[in-house]
């Protein structure tokens, strides 16, 4: 690519434009997934794209998604639409007799209209689970519920007098485990988990179902933001807690992979994990997969404009200046509109795209 910049669009039409383009250029295959019912700001039809790129009946499929957590997606079509552009890439795919798939915007509703969650309120990394068996409640998350979630924003000083006493005695990481483990009891709350499958959860096992089943082997990348120091990537295993998938998941992407099952990751651990698409719909195939995910800014100011989001969700009457100054907020905090920014995440996923095609190269042979 001569210029990273021109991957990354504005709006979610602007990046699915850019995302077909480089595809056609490509001369991939692009199937589209219409949203049934939602609509994207302006009107417009809101999709699930998937590009197929190299050999059809390849042992061995590469899958890279972006957009899992809507507003997220700018971040990880901006990648997706590099990687089309890249004549390295294809290079080391047809090297590899590797297919790829690019998965364009899992939660297209959320990147449209500036949300991580989709049309229902609904954190697909939390909703890919049996609904037919009973969940534990999360009792810590309906603890901070009343705060987290307040009723005015910006928030009274008694909710914020609540949040501080908590953060002073139990501290960050265990109000990150509260919020971010998942919790399917509050559906005007933050990661909420859903009362049933979603519309992407459906698609994503369809698209898993019809073009990995048949595999030999599968490596994942579901590109994120929102978590670390700015501009790192981390590794994040993504899988159910399995010591062999996990070392599998190491000797593909690097050492430095990640998990919450050890206590290595930034992420606490969640429930209803994505990974479930793939390791539920291709049984029997060989699975590695990671969350990639990139920082943006600190931790605080990430959950503020979440919080802030959530107050709009739920408050949709608010003045247009306050709307759109809460989804500015929502969109710098994981998204950083700046080229140093870009090249960093650019050059990190194309390194683990490069590590996923030899280990899928290695164990499809």
């Amino acid at each position: 690519m001569t210029d990273l910049s021109s991957a990354f669009g504005e709006t979610y039409a602007a990046a699915r434009a850019r995302f077909r383009s480089a595809a056609d250029a490509r001369k991939a295959e692009v199937n589209e997934h219409v949203h049934p019912r939602a609509k994207g700001p302006d009107g417009e039809a809101l999709a699930i794209d998937v590009a197929r790129l190299g050999a059809r009946d390849a042992a061995s499929l590469l899958v890279v998604t972006s957009g899992t957590h809507g507003v997220e997606g700018f971040c990880g079509s901006g990648i997706q639409v590099a990687l089309l552009d890249d004549p390295a890439f294809h290079a080391a795919l047809a090297r590899a007799g590797v297919e790829a798939l690019m998965v364009h915007a899992v939660n297209p509703y959320g990147f449209a209209h500036i949300r991580r969650v989709n049309e229902d309120n609904i954190d697909l990394n939390r909703n890919f689970r049996d609904f037919d068996a009973p969940i534990a409640r999360n009792a810590a998350y309906a603890e901070v519920h009343p705060f987290i979630v307040p009723a005015a924003w910006p928030p009274g000083p008694d909710t914020e007098q609540k949040l501080g006493a908590y953060l002073a005695q139990r501290g960050p990481s265990a109000l990150q485990a509260a919020v971010t483990v998942g919790q399917y009891e509050f559906p005007d709350g933050l990661f909420y988990g859903g009362a049933s499958p979603a519309w992407s959860n459906v698609v994503l096992r369809y698209i898993f179902r019809a073009l990995g089943a048949q595999r030999r082997c599968i490596g994942w990348i579901d590109i994120h933001t929102g978590l670390g120091p700015a501009g790192h990537g981390e590794k994040i295993y993504s899988g159910p807690d399995d010591a062999a998938m996990l070392a599998r998941t190491r000797a593909w992407f690097g050492a430095d992979v990640t998990s919450f099952y050890t206590g290595s990751s930034t992420s606490a651990e969640v429930t209803g994990s994505v990974s479930a698409a793939a390791i539920e719909s291709c049984p029997g195939v060989t699975y590695a997969g990671i969350g990639l995910e990139f920082g943006t800014v600190p931790l605080e100011h990430v959950l503020q404009a979440l919080r802030a989001d959530q107050w709009l969700e739920n408050h949709p009457d608010a003045p247009a200046p306050k709307q759109a100054a809460i989804k500015r907020a929502l969109r710098d905090a994981f998204y950083t509109d700046s080229p140093i920014w870009k090249g960093m995440v650019y050059g990190q996923a194309r390194a683990a795209v490069f590590a996923a095609l030899q280990g899928l190269r290695e164990a499809g042979a």
